[in-house]
């Protein structure tokens, strides 16, 4: 019984611990180090042979989020049709797609663009009431006007790579220039974008970037409609042989050159500052009975031959043939009969 509880005794005193010594020296110091590391270890180890269990579950979670979030834009564009600023700015980020033409996608931001700008003239300018019947009826049509307006230029740029047009700086910011002239005086530049801002809430970036897709629909529609360009030369061919011919008879009495017929028109009396396409600016720079050459509308509706009838200092009063552009209209149309355009988003 005594020897059991010796060896009892024995056992313990091998297993207990040494205390740590209270005071740190030159011969303890050793000791001290192993001690505390060895207290670290079992935090270390077991972090490191899980760290591939710690990346797996942060791509599995980054996922999840991803998903959970496109899902929602994706519900909010195309289910929803969200039409707010910050879904705006978001597919100025994200380039996702509103339609197709031709293979060629339209830009969701496009849309958005052009569609806000609208609502905020009818708005501000002319004091729509979204919630009215009138004001539902008004936000359908400019919805679908937005919608057609960025399938012809989307479809526009695509013809421009086939064609080899493209916009130069030097002619854009010719064109910015004349679009900020009026009755002889131009506007500064800041000035004008305070009026964009006001009429349409567009920043300048914003404006720039509508105007270079109109001007570049533009420079293709005349490109390719050479029967409206042999039309407009053969009237001008005629009235220089004979200027003294009767406007509408001619208009009436020539035929139509493939898709193009051309029009006859007065204008009245009009201001002189008159914004018709470039038609009244090029009548006050003629004199009573004179004829003009034919001029390109600045609208890129198609080409003009004017003659003045009379003119005051404020007011002048001309009349007109008109040749319309038809070939990209036409060569769209056929697109869409053969139901090469597809909306992502329905528009009642």
């Amino acid at each position: 019984m005594k020897k059991t509880l010796n060896k009892i005794l024995q056992k313990i005193s091998r297993n207990k611990k040494e205390p740590l010594p209270t005071r740190i020296t030159s011969d303890t110091v050793a000791e001290h180090r192993e001690r505390i590391l060895a207290g670290g270890r079992r935090f270390k180890y077991p972090i490191q042979y899980a760290k591939h269990r710690l990346v797996i579950n942060a791509i599995l979670i980054s996922l999840a989020a991803l998903i959970l979030v496109s899902a929602i834009g994706w519900w909010r564009l195309y289910i929803a049709q969200s039409t707010s600023t910050f879904m705006y700015s978001i597919t100025k980020v994200i380039p996702v797609p509103v339609a197709s033409v031709d293979d060629q996608l339209v830009p969701y931001s496009d849309y958005l663009m052009r569609y806000l700008g609208s609502i905020h003239y009818a708005v501000n300018k002319e004091q729509l009431n979204l919630n009215s019947e009138d004001g539902k009826r008004r936000v359908s049509h400019i919805k679908q006007q937005s919608m057609d307006d960025v399938i012809a230029e989307s479809y526009a740029a695509k013809l421009a790579k086939e064609m080899d047009i493209s916009i130069s700086d030097e002619d854009f910011e010719l064109f910015l220039t004349s679009q900020r002239q009026s009755n002889g005086t131009e506007m500064t530049e800041v000035a004008y974008q305070a009026v964009v801002l006001e009429y349409y809430g567009w920043s300048s970036s914003e404006y720039r970037h509508e105007m270079k897709s109109n001007l570049l629909r533009q420079k293709v529609s005349y490109a390719m409609d050479d029967d409206a360009l042999t039309l407009a030369n053969n009237l001008s061919g005629s009235l220089n042989a004979d200027p003294n011919q009767n406007l509408k008879a001619l208009t009436e009495a020539t035929p139509a050159q493939g898709g193009s017929k051309a029009t006859y028109g007065v204008s009245g009396w009009v201001p002189k500052s008159n914004q018709d396409g470039g038609r009244t600016a090029s009548a006050a720079k003629l004199e009573k009975s004179q004829i003009s050459s034919v001029i390109k509308s600045t609208s890129g509706s198609g080409y003009y031959i004017v003659r003045l009838i009379d003119k005051s200092d404020k007011q002048i009063s001309y009349e007109y043939i008109e040749v319309p552009l038809t070939a990209f209209a036409n060569k769209l149309q056929k697109v869409k009969d053969e139901n090469k355009v597809e909306k992502f988003i329905t528009i009642q």
